[in-house]
């Protein structure tokens, strides 16, 4: 893409519409900002992507910040963030979207953060798990530790692009593993992915944390598949 080759080369463009970068910015410009595709869930009691959560557990909450639009301002981002080694891009929108949820009344609705992990065999070639990124900028917006080693990931999962719900929940069932559940004991949860589509990976990586007797779990990503 014509984009990445100038941001490889011109590293003070935004990540989205390329543009140069005005100073105090940094990776998006204030227009792309200001125009990317918010949810506004956090407002609401009830949203319109919930109900994918639906029977699956006991979620709390469950609160996307962007809409993931093909081709749109959000799939440019997480491309960035996942495979340009751009960490940095989770945590700034972890610290965006964490200062909404405290505007929103949700600043002391959970205890401990817990990213979904990667397999180690990914986390090596990767370098590092975008959901970590994410969930240290809402800690530190909402000052609620976050912890990526209760959870681990025993077995490598296929691709779920292109797979139905059934075959995502397939994919992924049984695959998480609770490590330290005096971590999650009597605590309010708050799980963390980077993107939900049917539910089936955040339903998964919730099982082992509710056998572990927290006290509430509830999630959050950075996007919602539209």
């Amino acid at each position: 893409m014509i984009g990445d080759f100038i941001n490889l080369i011109f590293p003070n463009c935004c990540f989205i519409c390329d543009d140069w970068l005005a100073r105090g910015e940094k990776y998006i410009c204030t227009s792309c900002n200001y125009h990317l595709p918010r949810t506004n869930g956090h407002k609401h009691a009830e949203n319109d992507y919930s109900n994918r959560l639906y029977g699956r557990g006991p979620f709390e909450h469950v609160l996307a910040y962007l809409k993931f639009i093909k081709k749109g301002k959000t799939q440019r981002l997480l491309y960035h963030l996942k495979y340009e080694n751009q960490p940095a891009v989770g945590e700034m929108l972890g610290l965006w979207y964490g200062n909404d949820l405290k505007e929103g009344g949700l600043a002391d609705a959970f205890d401990l953060i817990v990213p979904v992990p990667l397999h180690k065999s990914k986390l090596r070639k990767r370098g590092y798990n975008q959901s970590d990124s994410f969930a240290k900028g809402l800690s530190i917006a909402l000052d609620v530790p976050w912890e990526s080693k209760i959870i681990s990931r025993t077995q490598k999962s296929e691709t779920q692009t292109r797979k139905g719900r059934m075959e995502r929940w397939q994919n992924v069932a049984h695959i998480f593993k609770l490590t330290d559940a005096t971590a999650v004991a009597g605590k309010r949860i708050l799980l963390v992915d980077d993107v939900l589509t049917t539910g089936a990976t955040l339903e998964a990586c919730a099982m082992p944390i509710l056998a572990g007797e927290c006290r509430q779990i509830s999630a959050a990503v950075i996007a919602v598949a539209q």
